[in-house]
C-alpha cells in the first residue's frame, strides 16, 4: 500500500508511526494476551464470531515480534459493521482500518497508550469473499510454527526490516512482503 491507499482505509486520524519498529524475543505470555481478548470477543459478540484465531508472529512459539497480538475475526459480513463494531467499540476496540477492495477486510485495535493491557490488531473478515484472505493468513501462520527454515528467514527479514525508520507500520508490513510471499507460496502450492 502507497501512503494514498494507506490513507483511504484509515478510519480517524492518521499520524506517522515515527517510532521505530521494535522485536522482542518470544513472550510465553502471548498465548495468554490472546486468550483473554478471545474471551472479551466473544462475550460481545457471542453467535456473531464464526472463526476466532491467534494468529501474526506472537501466535508462532520461536517466533521475535513486536508485542501485538493480531487476532482472525471471522463474522458473517465485515460489511455489516452494525452487526459487530458498535459492540466491540463498547468493549474496548476501536475501528482504524476499512479495506473494502481487500476481501472486506477489517481491522479494530486496542493499545496500551488508551489503557489496554497489550495492543491488539483484531482483522475482521467474512466467509466466501474473505476465504482467501483467510486461507493466506493461516496457512502462513501454520507454516511458521512447523517449518523451522521458514520461520528463521521471516525473522532474519523481520530484523533487518527493523533497523529501518517507517514513516507509517504498513510501510514496514509492506517491506516483508516479498518474503511472506515466498513462505506462503511454499504452505499453499499451485492446485
Amino acid at each position: 500500500m502507497d501512503d494514498d491507499e494507506i490513507s483511504a482505509a484509515f478510519v480517524g486520524e492518521l499520524t506517522p508511526y515515527a517510532v521505530p519498529v521494535i522485536l522482542e524475543e518470544p513472550n510465553p505470555d502471548w498465548p495468554s494476551w490472546y486468550a483473554d481478548d478471545a474471551r472479551a470477543i466473544r462475550a460481545a459478540l457471542g453467535a456473531t464470531v464464526l472463526r476466532l484465531e491467534h494468529t501474526g508472529s506472537t501466535s508462532v512459539p520461536g517466533l521475535a515480534a513486536k508485542p501485538v497480538i493480531d487476532i482472525l475475526l471471522v463474522v458473517a459480513d465485515t460489511a455489516d459493521e452494525p452487526a459487530y463494531v458498535s459492540a466491540l467499540e463498547a468493549a474496548g476496540y476501536t475501528l482504524r482500518v476499512r479495506e473494502p477492495d481487500w476481501y472486506e477486510h477489517r481491522c479494530l485495535v486496542r493499545r496500551v497508550e488508551d489503557g489496554a493491557p497489550h495492543d491488539i490488531n483484531l482483522h475482521v473478515f467474512s466467509p466466501g469473499l474473505g476465504d482467501t484472505g483467510i486461507e493466506r493468513v493461516l496457512a502462513f501462520r501454520d507454516r511458521l510454527r512447523t517449518h523451522d527454515a521458514d520461520r528463521a528467514h521471516y525473522e532474519r527479514t523481520k530484523r533487518v526490516l527493523a533497523q529501518r525508520q517507517w514513516k507509517y507500520v504498513q510501510h514496514y508490513s509492506n517491506a516483508k512482503s516479498a518474503v511472506i510471499e515466498e513462505i506462503i507460496a511454499r504452505a499453499l502450492p499451485a492446485r
